[in-house]
């Protein structure tokens, strides 16, 4: 078995569900060293190009994977004695070919899994791409209906509005090849509502010295940018330039659509509307089934998932959570 020059650990996942505000704690620990780029991907390839991925704005965001080991193993090739190095690709989680390449090649490398209402994971996943005038379809419910068609026609992972919320099957495979006790599964609504505890739990899991990091910044929600004549114009100038940018450095083409976005986003709303309770009980039934399979992988209850309450983005909820 060849090893890889990698991490000492790596956060895996969920997309949308607080692995941002993670990651920008830990950079803050004395002990941890966090790469950069913060989401390599290199385990989403076998040292071989990404996919052609034809989405909106797809292709260029791949230009940014690591996918050659030369790459990947300089963010990792100068080790510090008593600090640990980490990673987080939250699509890690999500993909099977990553779990065996994980265990194949970094036998002792530690995990953390934050999962989040999958509903809510899915709501986010939709509002981020919507107001970065990426997602075309205005309404939520029709665009999580078009996850299949779309996966058919080559869009990229962060599309799969249903199956990146599906932690149970994708913690049971993970098991079969990672020993469960090298995989942290960390709570969303820990992170919110008790960060400075779920920094410490993730730092024991790490071997590195708790109470040191008594605060996680937020995470990275996007403003609400209302369905109008901004996304209706604005958009597919968005979505055309993100077509012509996979030809240019993906540093030029942020630049040259910052103007375009902040027209966009110019009158979005703080927070997004919470999803209506008959919304929620419609989408439910696609996540049930995990869900008690997550109950059984990981020996806690998630039926507060089975809910028809909306909890809102990060800002809200911390919000909430400080009053």
């Amino acid at each position: 078995m060849t090893t890889v020059v990698g991490p000492d650990f790596i956060v895996i996942g969920a997309p949308k569900a607080g692995t941002t505000a993670l990651h920008a704690a830990l950079t803050q620990h004395p002990e941890v060293r966090m790469s950069r780029p913060k989401e390599p991907k290199y385990w989403l390839c076998d040292d071989a190009p990404p996919p052609r991925y034809r989405g909106p704005g797809d292709a260029h965001s791949v230009q940014e994977w690591l996918w050659r080991r030369e790459d990947y193993e300089r963010l990792f090739a100068q080790p510090t004695e008593g600090v640990v190095q980490g990673e987080s690709t939250p699509f890690y989680l999500w993909h099977r070919g990553a779990h065996r390449r994980i265990a194949e090649n970094l036998p002792d490398v530690r995990l953390i899994a934050v999962v989040r209402d999958p509903i809510d994971r899915a709501y986010s996943n939709w509002m981020h791409l919507w107001s970065d005038g990426l997602e075309p379809v205005a309404d939520f419910e029709r665009a999580f209906a078009l996850q299949d068609r779309r996966a058919a026609d080559g869009w990229a992972p962060f599309w799969r509005y249903r199956d990146l919320g599906r932690y149970g099957a994708q913690l049971a495979h993970l098991h079969r090849y990672v020993d469960p006790e090298r995989v942290l599964v960390l709570r969303y609504r820990t992170i919110v509502d008790e960060p400075a505890a779920a920094v410490d739990r993730a730092c024991r899991f790490l071997g590195i010295t708790p109470g040191l990091v008594d605060s996680i910044p937020r995470d990275n929600s996007h403003p609400f940018v209302q369905p109008g004549w901004r996304p209706r114009i604005l958009g597919p100038v968005v979505r055309a330039g993100a077509t012509l940018g996979q030809f240019a450095p993906p540093r030029v083409w942020r630049r040259a659509s910052a103007p375009i976005i902040a027209q966009l986003t110019g009158s979005a709303a703080p927070h997004r509307p919470l999803l209506a309770p008959q919304a929620r009980e419609r989408l439910i039934p696609h996540f049930a089934e995990d869900i008690a399979q997550l109950r059984e992988v990981t020996g806690e209850s998630f039926d507060d998932w089975l809910s028809t309450a909306s909890r809102g983005s990060f800002s809200q909820r911390t919000q909430v959570t400080r009053s």
